[in-house]
């Protein structure tokens, strides 16, 4: 609609000098006609449409307005139907001249227009309303000109925003897309990490232990037992982890008995006593969970047994109404807080935050570790 108001606004002015030139020059052939009309049409032609930054200048406008009103009134003093193009000029005038300025022209236009039609048998009373009526019509006419320019102006001010909305919208949807992909894909790698490294690298850091411990004949034998077991355990867990399942001592039993299960085997394989207590009613977690709640206490007994140098550990698992923790902790070496964050903290931190939860880290050089993972006990998914 707007585009199209804008190509009659500039068609308009042409229409109404070259269809009363032609209604006239079928009606009688008069060369000086047919001259005055396209030498009004190019005037409005050359300074109007050509080069519209030439009205721009308040002389040029009076210029074009004076020479358009001289052929105007040429044309009205040869035959009246040229008196249709005076509308032209209204518009014009509307168009071209700013605000109490367009209504001078038209009265200026009006009066060009009575004053050039001929006078034969009017009397002035009658030519006085002539133009009084004229500067009414024409100023209505000019009034719905402008509100309908007005209109148009806003709807492509509108429509210009509404683009510029638009575009803005599609880059920052296409942006949230990026960033959403790069997320996936961190934290597809920071899972994959962390899975890796608390299943095959722990398993294979005890595999080298056990091979280190190897001493004579005798004991040989079941140190190789040993070595087997812990390779077969890593390469199981490598390829569910792979393929993103439940950590295998969570698929047969739950959460308590799995720490029990993994505190046992850590147990024979460092040396070190650990118990595993239980506190509030046991219930079936969600798999994340008790996934991470899991993959906490392997990284911490890992820690422990690499760096701990400790006589007990302890582990706690605590079922509260809206969460479950779960703490270790040691009587070992202990640390600096902030001088050894490695990766293992780091990716039981991740995994914590992950799910919504909190986890925290004490321990001092010469009194032990303890670390404090807490999760929402989101329930289990009830389907298979």
């Amino acid at each position: 609609m707007v585009r199209r108001w804008d190509r009659v606004q500039a068609a308009l002015p042409y229409a109404l000098i070259l269809l009363p030139a032609l209604f006239s020059l079928l009606r009688e052939w008069r060369p000086e006609v047919l001259v005055l009309a396209l030498f009004a049409a190019a005037w409005h032609w050359l300074l109007v449409t050509a080069h519209p930054e030439w009205i721009a200048r308040p002389w040029a406008l009076a210029g074009y307005f004076a020479v358009l009103l001289a052929a105007v009134a040429a044309l009205v003093r040869i035959d009246t139907v040229f008196t249709v193009t005076g509308v032209g000029t209204f518009l014009q005038c509307f168009a071209l001249l700013p605000g109490l300025w367009a209504y001078g022209g038209v009265a200026v236009t009006v009066g060009v227009l009575v004053a050039a039609r001929p006078v034969a048998g009017r009397t002035p009373a009658e030519l006085v309303t002539s133009a009084v009526v004229g500067v009414l019509i024409a100023s209505m006419t000019g009034l719905i000109f402008h509100t309908i320019s007005d209109q148009n102006r806003r709807l492509q001010e509108n429509g210009a925003r509404l683009a510029a909305l638009a575009e803005e919208n599609a880059n920052l949807q296409a942006r949230l897309l990026t960033q959403a992909r790069e997320a996936g894909v961190l934290g597809e790698r920071q899972r994959m990490a962390r899975e890796i490294h608390d299943t095959i690298a722990q398993s294979l850091t005890a595999i080298l232990t056990q091979l280190e411990a190897l001493g004579d004949v005798p004991q040989a034998r079941e140190r190789l037992e040993t070595v087997r077991a812990l390779a077969k355990e890593s390469l199981t867990e490598a390829r569910r982890s792979v393929q993103a399942l439940r950590p295998a001592p969570l698929e047969e039993a739950q959460l308590g008995a799995a720490l029990s299960g993994l505190a046992e085997r850590w147990s024979r394989v460092s040396g070190v006593p650990a118990s595993v207590s239980v506190t509030g009613e046991p219930r079936p977690l969600h798999a994340e969970v008790e996934g991470t709640l899991l993959r906490v206490a392997q990284e911490a007994l890992a820690n422990v047994a690499k760096h701990a140098s400790a006589g007990r550990v302890g582990l706690t698992l605590s079922y509260m109404e809206d969460v479950v923790a779960l703490d270790v902790r040691d009587d070992g070496a202990g640390f600096t807080p902030g001088s050894s964050d490695g990766f293992g903290l780091v990716g039981m931190r991740q995994r914590v935050t992950r799910l919504a939860g909190t986890f925290d880290l004490e321990t001092a050089p010469g009194q032990g570790t303890g670390i404090s993972a807490t999760v929402p006990a989101i329930p289990a998914d009830p389907r298979p």
